[in-house]
């Protein structure tokens, strides 16, 4: 069976869940080698081989944290020579998303971006994608060279299934352009203790309807009370009652949760096109006749200020 490569997102050895769901997924077309680089590279493999990884190809050196992709993706390309894959994925980042294309335009193959399911087919992987603002789903395959994809958070199950995982050193030559962007500092975002937005599975989101920044607390209680992350709406983050990095929308970020809970948002396209994938909707609007209705599983016509915190202390009572 052809061998996959799987780019590894770690923080010091501790891996993140996007790449063992692209695990889950490498599976279907081969068998996955992961590619793990810098600091704590070697400390992957355990998590890596218990979800599928046959192999666990790691280099570190100081170039992956003082300088921007390009040394990541000089070790991509060196690990994809090495190996000569089916298909390369990368998790959907932002970070993941420039790794990536760089990479095929240096190996002089196709991309799929965004991708939400993979699975093989007669002539190479076949990536589904939602396109459009998500009115539409796409196949697709690339045609020419090795397929590069990178797939969204949450698209597919974490799966256990124990392999072998055998640690080889990866040989990596930096290119000129390598040391071209240095990194002067770094600030740590602050921590709320709630998951990171993008990969969480569930989102309780906020938007006009919130009617002031003093009003979110009601919002991050329930998200609280389901260990969810928040989200907000275009209109809430113009308006200055949320952070833009907890946007979700087409100028926002996309997420694709099991389940999203929308409140006090409209549903107008621009923030359907970063959350139409849930696999789950529910809806609180007081306006009956509001655009988000037409999308969700679930809708509740009523005022957030009566429903969200009745449902917040309902889930904390059948916790309780």
């Amino acid at each position: 069976m052809a061998e996959v490569l799987v780019y590894v997102d770690h923080v010091d050895g501790a891996v993140r869940k996007p790449t063992l769901e692209l695990l889950t997924l490498a599976r279907r077309i081969g068998e996955p080698v992961a590619v793990a680089l810098g600091n704590g590279a070697a400390d992957t493999a355990a998590a890596l081989a218990e979800h599928g990884a046959v192999k666990v190809l790691t280099h570190d050196a100081s170039e992956y944290a003082e300088y921007l992709v390009v040394p990541k993706v000089d070790a991509l390309q060196a690990a994809v020579e090495a190996v000569s894959p089916a298909a390369v994925l990368v998790p959907s980042s932002a970070e993941g998303k420039e790794i990536a294309a760089r990479l095929a335009l240096r190996i002089g193959s196709g991309i799929i971006t965004d991708a939400v399911d993979l699975e093989a087919g007669e002539e190479g992987p076949v990536a589904t994608q939602s396109v459009f603002a998500a009115s539409f789903t796409t196949k697709s395959r690339v045609s020419k060279g090795t397929p590069v994809i990178t797939v969204k958070p949450n698209s597919a199950a974490v799966e256990a299934a124990p392999a072998a995982g055998a640690v080889e050193a990866l040989s990596v030559s930096f290119s000129e352009k390598a040391t071209g962007t240095k990194i002067t500092g770094r600030t740590a975002r602050e921590s709320t203790g709630r998951p990171e937005l993008t990969e969480a599975a569930i989102v309780v989101s906020g938007g006009r309807g919130v009617n002031g920044a003093e009003n979110f607390s009601i919002i991050e209680a329930l998200a609280d009370s389901l260990g969810a992350a928040v989200g907000a709406s275009r209109a809430a983050v113009d308006a200055g009652w949320y952070p833009h990095t907890n946007q979700v929308g087409q100028t926002g970020k996309s997420v694709s949760p099991q389940l999203y809970i929308a409140n006090g948002i409209s549903g107008a396209i621009q923030h359907r096109a970063g959350m139409q994938t849930s696999k789950t909707i529910v809806a609180v609007n007081k306006d009956p006749e509001a655009p988000i209705f037409d999308l969700v599983d679930y809708g509740v016509v009523g005022d957030l200020f009566d429903v969200v915190p009745q449902l917040t202390e309902e889930i904390k009572t059948r916790k309780g």
